[in-house]
């Protein structure tokens, strides 16, 4: 698996703990408290502390990720949370907290079975910890997009552990999705990476090295042949280049395949 399939499986697995954490939360408060995930966010601007969990995951997957929750949502959530409680929230926001993940945790073990098998969560609260260099999926409430109540990080073996999961699929039947079909909704509004092709040609190290502002390249295609919509280096469609508000873009004419085929292992 790639490096965009792996951030994929890592939006999907977020995704999916946006959906059980959503209903770990109305279970604990008694009230809906929806979670989705975001595109993008902007990076959280809290005065106090985040409060941060590593999330240790074995089985099918092996790596850590960390959950960290942001204001301003948590102060409400923790108000409910702590309204249930006889102790006072006040440094004691984690121990709220843990065992909501857990439960979320529970769920999304059965949520994943399909696509990694058996799955362990080990759920440890921290503190300070900084995630330079982590890929980051964003959740927050549909309503409010302006900024991330909680953030997801996933360490390198984690992002690798997707890559070693798809791997282990291969022996398997030649249908064998890349997610399962129950599963693709939740990352249906992941945006990827599309480009367009109007041809290509191989050229000798020596010409590369003597282009110049003005030299002119030939391409391998015909200005009257298809122009060809590429994700991710694998061609999805072909059509008619055109001009939309002085932009390049394509009038897809024709489709190869299927394609939901390019996510079939």
């Amino acid at each position: 698996m790639d490096n965009q399939n792996n951030k994929i499986a890592a939006q999907a697995f977020a995704a999916a703990f946006a959906s059980t954490l959503s209903e770990s939360l109305e279970q604990a408060i008694g009230s809906p408290w929806l979670l989705e995930m975001m595109d993008s966010h902007k990076p959280p601007t809290a005065k106090s502390q985040p409060i941060q969990f590593r999330l240790k995951v074995d089985g099918g997957l092996h790596g850590e990720c960390f959950v960290e929750f942001y204001e301003p949502q948590v102060s409400e959530l923790l108000a409910k949370l702590d309204s249930k409680e006889v102790e006072p929230a006040a440094g004691n926001e984690a121990k709220l907290l843990t065992p909501v993940i857990s439960a979320a945790t529970a769920s999304l073990k059965a949520t994943l079975a399909t696509r990694y098998g058996d799955l362990s969560f080990m759920l440890d609260p921290v503190s300070g910890l900084a995630f330079g260099g982590m890929f980051v999926v964003p959740l927050a409430a549909p309503t409010d997009r302006s900024g991330a109540a909680v953030l997801l990080y996933f360490d390198g073996q984690l992002m690798d552990a997707f890559s070693s999961a798809a791997v282990g699929d291969e022996g398997n039947d030649s249908d064998q999705r890349l997610f399962h079909p129950s599963n693709l909704k939740l990352v249906m509004d992941v945006e990827l990476n599309v480009s367009l092709r109007f041809g290509q040609r191989q050229l000798p190290l020596r010409e590369v090295l003597e282009l110049k502002s003005g030299s002119v390249i030939e391409l391998d295609r015909l200005v009257d042949e298809p122009v060809e919509l590429l994700l991710d280096g694998k061609l999805v469609a072909r059509g008619e280049a055109v001009i939309v508000d002085g932009n390049y873009g394509l009038r897809v004419t024709e489709i190869p395949q299927a394609i939901e085929t390019h996510f079939l292992r």
